[in-house]
């Protein structure tokens, strides 16, 4: 049986960067992956969406273009080209992290990895073709699967997953978004430019319920704007398919539509757990602020455990985690936590929508806020690139200016919002971030606007309470 400092059960974002960052630390480190490495995000989310989008985007330029005198015909969109070039990039990323494990000197080991147990000196792990392999630190790696709702007809042929509908090769007439998440909204834009007549069902009063209101309220005006129907409020009771697939809402109005994706958000993977007895909740392991399990020397870092389900999240928690597994193990690591309170998140629609930090609605349990805002209407980058849609949004509390939140829609936000993550993290205030110069014109310029706002002075807007 071999052994190994550390053990990686999965090869996605939290599973590659720890492997890699305990290999650094100078712990002899196997990963263990089902699969293909990147896990997730690499392979069915973040990047082959992104792919997608970009492709979408184009299309949605070019209809756009004649505004900006450029005479065009309508766009022609060929799927099957489209996923070949998105297949592509996938692959190219997948060889890359594939080559940066091996330079690394991590050992990966192809097959479903399990952890079994504690034995003498480590943990016994097996893996579906192999001996097996002994560690005397594991991190659990898991990663996330689509999370399932108990209703009839989501498990019928053709009922499309977040999956499935990146390698659809047909462009729907008809296709029914079940879930205003992140996923679901990036997909009914994605399709929608594409030309299909896009029905989002969200069973909350609103789509990206965990965004602020003001970006959620923005991009379904946009989305609607664009043809987009969206049903919020209302859940789905069943699904038929006598021929088209037939949706029966629990409010009594059937839709009828030629596919069904169902992104309906995602579960912890606990399939790597095996007989060591450590404690889960709701579908998640538990972990401390270290990134370590009931079970000492066992860590789970990522999605798995449930804190923030976002690649860049996963990272972070995952190099922590191999940090501290290596300083038990009296290596070069530091004992250290991740910090989960400043992570920017993104929904990569057009315009993007970014935040990070709290909502109104939260900041406003916590006490007396000062609200900043500026318009990208009010911006010359934006404006002049026919890009006027959105805002950038400041919460920072009044008495000392520390900043709260941010809340962007438009374009660059998924750029612009690292900037305002990095400024809170360095606990600079909304007074500071007014007075930071940047370049003139840029988007990102309407952060120190908004942040100006928040004192009442702001030069580009007009004073509070006039026109």
């Amino acid at each position: 049986m071999a052994e190994f400092d550390i053990a990686v059960i999965g090869g996605g974002p939290a599973g590659y960067v720890g492997a890699i960052k305990a290999a650094q630390l100078g712990a002899r480190t196997v990963l263990i992956e089902k699969d293909q490495v990147g896990g997730t995000c690499l392979n069915r989310g973040c990047i082959p969406t992104k792919a997608l989008l970009k492709t979408a985007k184009l299309v949605h330029e070019i209809a756009e273009a004649p505004k900006r005198g450029i005479k065009t015909g309508p766009a022609e969109v060929d799927m099957a080209a489209v996923i070949r070039e998105k297949n592509r990039v996938v692959k190219k990323l997948t060889g890359g992290v594939a080559s940066l494990l091996s330079a690394n000197g991590v050992e990966l080991i192809r097959g479903e990895g399990k952890l079994l147990g504690g034995a003498s000196g480590g943990f016994n792990i097996s893996v579906t073709g192999q001996s097996g392999i002994r560690a005397k630190k594991v991190l659990l790696a898991g990663g996330s699967q689509t999370a399932k709702l108990p209703i009839p007809g989501l498990d019928l042929p053709g009922v499309l997953g977040s999956t499935e509908i990146l390698d659809l090769e047909e462009i729907p007439r008809r296709l029914v978004v079940i879930g205003g998440g992140v996923i679901g909204i990036e997909m009914a834009m994605i399709f929608r430019s594409f030309g299909s007549k896009i029905t989002v069902i969200e069973a909350m009063p609103r789509i990206l319920p965990f965004m602020d209101h003001e970006t959620s309220a923005l991009i379904h005006k946009i989305l609607a704007a664009r043809g987009v129907e969206i049903l919020s409020g209302v859940g789905l009771s069943k699904i038929e398919k006598p021929g088209d697939f037939k949706l029966i809402l629990a409010d009594g109005k059937n839709i009828e539509a030629d596919s069904v994706l169902v992104s309906i958000g995602r579960t912890g993977d606990l399939s790597c757990l095996g007989g060591e007895g450590i404690q889960t909740e709701r579908g998640k392991i538990l972990v401390n602020d270290y990134m370590e399990t009931s079970v000492p020397g066992v860590f789970a870092p990522g999605d798995i455990n449930g804190k923030k389900m976002l690649a860049h999240a996963a990272f972070k928690m995952a190099e922590t985690a191999a940090e501290n597994a290596a300083a038990q193990l009296g290596l070069p690591g530091s004992v250290k936590k991740p910090d989960l309170d400043h992570v920017p998140s993104v929904v990569y629609c057009f315009p993007e929508a970014a935040a990070v930090g709290l909502t109104q609605e939260e900041a406003e349990k916590e006490g007396a806020v000062a609200v900043g805002r500026f318009p990208l209407a009010a911006n010359g980058k934006a404006l002049s690139a026919g890009q006027g849609e959105g805002f950038v949004k400041i919460l920072s509390d009044q008495r000392y200016g520390k900043l709260l939140g941010v809340h962007m829609v438009g374009s660059g936000a998924s750029e612009i919002i690292n900037e305002a993550a990095a400024l809170m993290a360095m606990e600079i205030t909304v007074h500071e971030l007014a007075e930071i110069t940047h370049g003139h014109p840029t988007v990102s310029e309407a952060l120190m606007e908004a942040a100006a706002d928040c004192l009442g002075k702001c030069i580009h807007l007009p004073p509070k309470g006039k026109k």
